[in-house]
């Protein structure tokens, strides 16, 4: 079965929700974005945010981790349910990031992917690629994040599309 036939265009797909602590943010900066904001509590409050913020990365990686964790449930549900699930393969990229408001000790972000389109792409393999409206939103509703993302989808040879 193919992506969209299981979630048409529009389809708003919760993908879960992850709550951002102190701890997390500044392990994540550590490694990956060590700007004071991310970093220091204290040194925060003199930067544009006036406190302790994730990393833009870090609500994107959050949000990669709530797609695999939604994805594998899915595949196991439409398993039980005697579907075979659509074989995503990887992301060609991603376009219009958008970090909208900054995300702050204890904020919990719950994400989200709308399926947009999709066509098939003929090549030395054929394969179906698939764009989405990826989104972050706060506990007050607030949408944090956003971007639009691409993910492959192949079939076995036998059902290579036309």
């Amino acid at each position: 079965m193919k992506m969209l036939d299981l979630y048409p265009a529009g389809t708003r797909l919760e993908l879960g929700s992850v709550t951002f602590t102190a701890d997390d943010i500044i392990r994540f900066a550590e490694k990956f974005d060590p700007q004071p904001f991310h970093v220091d509590a204290e040194a925060a409050k003199a930067y544009v945010f006036g406190a302790l913020c994730a990393s833009g990365w870090h609500t994107c990686a959050n949000w990669m981790k709530s797609f695999i964790t939604f994805w594998g449930k899915e595949s196991d549900r439409l398993h039980a349910d005697g579907i075979a699930p659509p074989k995503l393969g990887p992301s060609p990229g991603f376009a219009e990031l958008q970090w909208l408001k900054p995300v702050f000790v204890g904020h919990t972000i719950t994400y989200f992917m709308t399926p947009l389109e999709s066509r098939n792409v003929k090549g030395r393999l054929h394969y179906i690629l698939n764009s989405a409206l990826s989104e972050g939103v706060n506990q007050h509703g607030e949408t944090v994040l956003r971007f639009r993302s691409q993910m492959i989808e192949f079939f076995p040879d036998e059902e290579q599309p036309a």
